[in-house]
């Protein structure tokens, strides 16, 4: 028998020993890429955060250290078997620092519910209602985000003892039931709805207030976000007002109560670190949570 000779180059290979296109990312991984693609501000923005965190982290560590620890030179870090967990829970047993937070939390929410109801009537007057002087009174409103609290303090500290509020959490809450910022970033927000909304619902028999509230306010979600959020730091902050108006303890709020942990001679820093942290937490929080409605409102309201 003759052997046929089969030259390797004449062979076709078949299906399963062609060669293949190696494997392209799915539509998936590509967005995922884009997304997470590094750039040049990462090189700006990444030191910057840890600035901005080193604080935090020095307080901790401030609140589980010892007394004898704070005032050490060079300082150091303590221990893992070193660390007092307990500063916290003598920052809540010893001070009336439950208190002073309920405190805090009623004016905060108080007004942050007046600026959320407030706010949008005034923005929403502003931005469809035509009435006379309309731009001036909003121009003037806005031109009090330029007057520095210490201008109007002693007018403010005036008219509150006038209502008999002075030593009150009415002292408190009323200055604060609504802001100019509120009812701007809301004028800007309606400024944007487009009308053909509200005079669909008019034609349907609804009156401006049915249409503000059931038309509207569903779609205000980022813009009340945002004053909910900055209107409760700015009062759950603020120090300066509460040292005025309140005298007897009973009355005085977290920041106003952290500031007797120090005094001309002794301040114990654990405790009022640990007091400090506690005291950040809802702000944190909320934060946190509200973040991303945080932004939208600002990219939606045209904010330059």
């Amino acid at each position: 028998m003759t052997s046929i000779t089969v030259e390797p180059s004449a062979v076709t290979p078949g299906p399963a020993v062609a060669s293949r296109p190696p494997l392209s990312r799915g539509p998936r991984a590509r967005r995922w890429l884009r997304r997470h693609r590094p750039s040049g501000w990462h090189l700006l923005l990444i030191p910057l955060s840890v600035i901005m965190v080193v604080p935090l982290l020095w307080m901790l560590v401030t609140a589980l250290s010892t007394l004898e620890d704070t005032r050490t030179f060079p300082p150091k870090l303590p221990s893992i078997t070193g660390l007092q967990w307990r500063n916290f829970t003598d920052a809540w047993s010893q001070t009336a620092l439950g208190h002073w937070m309920l405190n805090s939390t009623i004016v905060s929410v108080t007004c942050v519910i007046s600026n959320l109801v407030l706010c949008s009537l005034a923005g929403y007057a502003f931005a469809r209602m035509k009435f006379l002087g309309n731009k001036t009174v909003f121009f003037v409103i806005l031109a009090t985000l330029m007057i520095p609290f210490q201008v109007v303090m002693i007018p403010t500290l005036l008219i509150t003892k006038d209502l008999h509020l002075v030593d009150s959490l009415g002292a408190l809450i009323v200055p604060n039931l609504a802001t100019a910022f509120g009812i701007y970033l809301l004028r800007q927000f309606f400024l944007g709805l487009p009308r053909e909304l509200e005079e669909a619902a008019l034609i349907d028999g609804a009156g401006r207030l049915r249409t503000l509230w059931q038309i509207l306010l569903p779609l205000m979600g980022p813009p009340l976000s945002t004053v909910a959020i900055l209107t409760f730091l700015n009062v759950w902050n603020d120090f300066l007002w509460p040292l005025i108006v309140l005298n007897s303890p009973g009355t005085w709020t977290v920041q106003y109560g952290l500031a007797t942990f120090q005094s001309a001679h002794f301040t114990n820093w654990p405790q009022l670190m640990a007091t400090t942290l506690i005291s950040q937490l809802p702000m944190l929080i909320l934060f946190v949570l509200g973040q991303r409605w945080f932004v939208r409102s600002i990219a939606t309201t045209g904010i330059k």
